[in-house]
């Protein structure tokens, strides 16, 4: 079984920059497709951006258009997720996952791993 582990949370003053990292412990992941959500408190669990398939598009949330990116490298089975221009809105737990069909980018259940998340805090 695959398994997700993020990393590269923290606390940022707004207007800063964070690249969260999703290092997977399986070969497969260069076959799945990478989403990450997000879930702040009191809210529920939001797409934040998300690949078509393996090695296809990319899908942002309208929220990180323009400020966060997705990327990957397979040869270390690792994924990144590059935010920009943080928020205080941007303040959550942020969560990768991994999942192995091409539809339900956004949709959370289509996602068959998951990771244990990884805190981001935006300060003003």
């Amino acid at each position: 079984q695959m398994q997700l582990v993020e990393s590269g949370g923290g606390l940022v003053q707004a207007g800063g920059s964070l690249r969260l990292s999703c290092a997977a412990s399986d070969r497969t992941f260069s076959m799945s497709a990478v989403g990450w959500f997000r879930q702040a408190p009191g809210k529920e669990r939001e797409i934040v951006a998300a690949e078509s398939s393996s090695f296809g598009s990319t899908y942002p949330a309208d929220f990180a258009k323009g400020r966060f990116t997705i990327s990957r490298d397979d040869a270390t089975n690792t994924a990144y997720l590059q935010m920009n221009s943080l928020k205080p809105e941007d303040t959550a737990v942020y969560y990768c996952a991994a999942r192995f069909q091409r539809s339900g980018w956004n949709v959370a259940t289509t996602y068959a791993y998951w990771g244990q998340g990884t805190q981001v805090t935006v300060s003003s």
